[in-house]
């Protein structure tokens, strides 16, 4: 552990990772910012903060199991000359009930429904909810942890590179979550990225790699117009 603090090699395998986590965290905070704006507030910063102290557990958990997660990646069956690790079906899973949730979401904002939250429906809302982020959370947890297996040789880094980036997911979920909450076109671009990133997974599930870099361009460009977008709208309230 000592020798590690003094190895150049060890930091810029932690910056590394730690760089590499965050960017993978982008989808978990997008993710949990769309569903707790669903339901209201306290509700929707107790579901968040939960949210992301259970990623934080099954990452945790996932690294302790090292020699299992590698085992994921082994052949269970195979069809048409493609095999399938327990890896691939995760993510096919993940990935389509994100495209499902989305599709959902992304109807229920053009139905634009108004719902009156009271009383049991509230606390069903709550729990529903948290059922998704569990689900989430276990899928992105899978993948984040056997990438960093994959990146570095020591648990201490990975360790310090997730606990790192769960800091930076948990100071930015908050002001992130209300912006989408705040602005609905932001929202369904929210939704938008989420069917990207379903998709994404699956096509990762079928050993097709679509390179991380060009959905995380995607989403910065077109969150970048967003911005400008609002904040043209503000001035032009603020000049009638």
């Amino acid at each position: 552990m000592i020798d590690l603090i003094y190895s150049p090699e060890a930091w810029a395998a932690l910056l590394t990772l730690t760089a590499l986590e965050i960017v993978l965290g982008i989808d978990n905070v997008i993710f949990l910012s769309v569903l707790v704006s669903r339901i209201p507030e306290p509700q929707a910063t107790r579901a968040r903060r939960i949210g992301l102290a259970l990623a934080l557990v099954f990452r945790l958990i996932l690294l302790s199991l090292l020699v299992w997660l590698t085992g994921l990646t082994a052949p269970v069956f195979t069809i048409a000359e493609q095999a399938f690790s327990w890896r691939d079906i995760i993510l096919i899973v993940g990935g389509l009930f994100l495209i499902a949730k989305a599709t959902h979401e992304i109807h229920a904002e053009v139905e634009a429904r108004e719902t009156e939250h009271k009383g049991s429906d509230v606390q069903k809302a709550f729990f529903w909810v948290i059922v998704q982020i569990v689900i989430v959370d276990l899928v992105f947890s899978v993948d984040s942890i056997i990438t960093a297996i994959g990146m570095a040789e020591h648990i201490e880094i990975m360790v310090a590179a997730v606990l790192i980036a769960m800091a930076v997911m948990y100071i930015s979920s908050g002001p992130v979550a209300h912006f989408v909450s705040e602005h609905p076109t932001t929202k369904m671009l929210a939704l938008a990225f989420l069917v990207l990133i379903g998709v994404a997974l699956v096509a990762d599930g079928f050993q097709f790699h679509i390179p991380r870099g060009y959905i995380y361009f995607a989403i910065l460009f077109s969150a970048a117009v967003e911005l400008f977008n609002v904040l043209a709208k503000r001035n032009r309230s603020k000049t009638t």
